[in-house]
């Protein structure tokens, strides 16, 4: 019997891959506070995480039939890949900021840094949870 690490993990591990993605993100727009004309950049990561989940807002991430989008089968190196490592442009959005400055920087510090210590506070609960996994499979493998 094989183990299907996908089921096995179930969102946690692209929950992971798209926090640390934006934290990223987020330390950028922390960077460039002070950066004339920078425009800070987001994105939502719920319906993100839905779309590379291969989920529609109406099914949810909680969804006992909740299955992974399928990998597309290609025949050239130059097609379309659907993996969760791609993480395109489209998918960030602009923040609008509360008020405005004089050099066209959107950044809020304030705003991004709480973004940034709530986002570092999910992905240490992504990564509790992905180790409850792990440990998991560890003590069926042992027949514990």
């Amino acid at each position: 019997m094989t183990i299907n690490f996908s089921n096995a993990l179930g969102v946690h591990e692209q929950a992971l891959l798209l926090r640390d993605q934006r934290s990223t993100i987020l330390a950028s727009n922390i960077a460039n506070t002070d950066t004339p004309g920078y425009k800070a950049r987001d994105f939502d990561f719920a319906s993100v995480l839905r779309d590379r989940m291969g989920m529609g807002a109406e099914e949810g991430l909680a969804g006992s039939g909740s299955a992974p989008r399928l990998a597309l089968q290609t025949s050239s190196a130059g097609h379309i890949r659907n993996d969760i490592s791609t993480f395109s442009d489209d998918d960030l959005l602009y923040r609008s900021p509360a008020q405005p400055s004089l050099d066209g920087n959107t950044v809020d510090e304030q705003l991004e840094n709480a973004a940034f210590a709530r986002n570092a506070l999910e992905h240490q609960a992504s990564f509790q949870f992905l180790n409850g996994k792990f440990t998991g499979l560890i003590k069926a493998l042992r027949g514990e």
